[in-house]
């Protein structure tokens, strides 16, 4: 109970800005487009999307001072990543004040670009700021430290406060357990909120620990990565990066179009080895220091819609495949990994509903911390009552643990 209560306690702000910024990002999407709707482009009847390698040399040619990190194309729009290019004339970065910019998939032509998470842009990164908030508090790597150790605190509290509904005696187990789960709404406002605190944590207790435990992953991987490796089939990605060919190689032989080429064939050959469909183009990348192009699809594997899960590694000198990623099927712990990323980022197959989920429980996970933190505040001033009056209450026979648990409006 004291572990319960402190590390509730100490999480509690942590949470509340998570359970809000979280809600609002299960519609994250639909809020871009609300603020920003210059950053998607308008499909015309009967026209396709331009191919991959030519929105990635429309960019270099909008952007010539950014060197492409990666692009994905959703709908209607490109998004691409960008860092500075070398000024061969001073030896230094240019000084570029983005490192995104939006293009339509369908013309090429630019429609805005950004710092992410720089707010003082104004209102297109109000999205991006807010998603700067949840994942690292909007604070760079110090940010990401902390809630990461915030989510692996949140992931073993998970099991301590479920410990602490569990009735301590087997006999009549379910009969005494039954109760924890309800909340009686008539109660008094002590009784209520304490109920709300144990039945919406015992009834959302799998959700909540997804997010909890999908939070380590994403900021305090280096743990996630060994409990997952001690307890399931799971390939480390760091290791993947470790293999034999792959090198640092800042001018690639290759061009987006023969590298698109040759991952076009072989994404062809695993589907067709594995037994998946694939059902579009997603995304290029060139990672200058592996030395590799990613060329990535959406097939009838992926979980998310909006993701890099079925893509393959095509060497920027030799064309070689250097490597094949699947969303599922290849290793238990990494098909995990793909449905906590997916249920975390609310993005499964398009579903509203399950968006609409996701809101409620950063809602849920607000209301768990203020209820916390009024229990502790409501027991907290029953302990100064009961200290007070101890010598009087002696006297009648109560100890100040009655007295406590009385006024919190529990049965001794």
């Amino acid at each position: 109970m004291w572990l319960h209560r402190w590390v509730g306690l100490l999480m509690a702000g942590f949470l509340i800005l998570e359970g809000l910024t979280g809600s609002l990002l299960a519609f994250r999407e639909p809020l871009e487009r609300l603020t920003n709707p210059q950053l998607f482009g308008v499909a015309a009847p009967g026209v396709a999307p331009l191919d991959l390698a030519t929105l990635a040399m429309r960019a270099e040619v909008v952007e010539p001072h950014s060197r492409i990190d990666y692009f994905s194309v959703y709908h209607d729009q490109a998004f691409v990543r960008v860092s500075p290019r070398v000024d061969p004339s001073t030896g230094k970065e240019w000084p570029i004040t983005f490192d995104r910019v939006f293009l339509d998939p369908y013309t090429g032509k630019e429609l805005g670009k950004r710092r992410e998470g720089d707010i003082t842009q104004g209102r297109i990164n109000l999205v991006s700021f807010l998603y700067a908030l949840h994942m690292n508090l909007s604070a760079g790597s110090t940010g990401y430290l902390i809630l990461g150790i915030v989510a692996l605190a949140w992931s073993i509290d998970c099991f301590v406060g479920l410990y602490l509904t569990v009735p301590v005696s087997l006999r009549g187990f379910l009969r005494k357990w039954l109760p924890s789960w309800w909340i009686k709404v008539n109660a008094k406002a002590v009784r209520v909120n304490f109920d709300l605190h144990r039945a919406d944590g015992l009834w959302l207790w799998p959700v909540l620990f997804v997010f909890a435990w999908s939070s380590v992953m994403f900021n305090l991987s280096s743990t996630y990565i060994a409990v997952m490796r001690s307890v399931l089939d799971y390939e480390d990605p760091m290791l993947v990066m470790q293999r034999p060919g792959l090198h640092e190689n800042p001018n690639p032989r290759l061009h987006w179009s023969e590298a698109q080429s040759l991952g076009e064939k072989a994404m062809r050959d695993v589907a067709a080895e594995r037994g998946f469909k694939i059902l579009r183009p997603y995304g290029m990348a060139y990672i200058e220091s592996l030395g590799v192009y990613t060329y990535a699809v959406v097939s009838d594997l992926n979980v998310q819609n909006n993701a890099w899960s079925t893509s393959v590694w095509v060497d920027g000198d030799t064309g070689e495949i250097r490597d094949v990623s699947v969303p599922s099927g290849a290793h238990v712990g990494n098909t995990v990994e793909t449905w906590l990323r997916a249920l975390h980022f609310a993005d499964i197959h398009d579903s509203t509903t399950y968006r609409i989920f996701v809101a409620m429980v950063g809602i849920v996970t607000v209301m768990l911390s203020v209820t916390g933190i009024y229990l502790w505040w409501k027991k907290r001033r029953a302990r100064r009552w009961s200290r007070r009056h101890l010598a009087n209450s002696a006297s009648a026979g109560l100890t100040a643990q009655n007295l406590v648990e009385t006024s919190v409006g529990r049965t001794p």
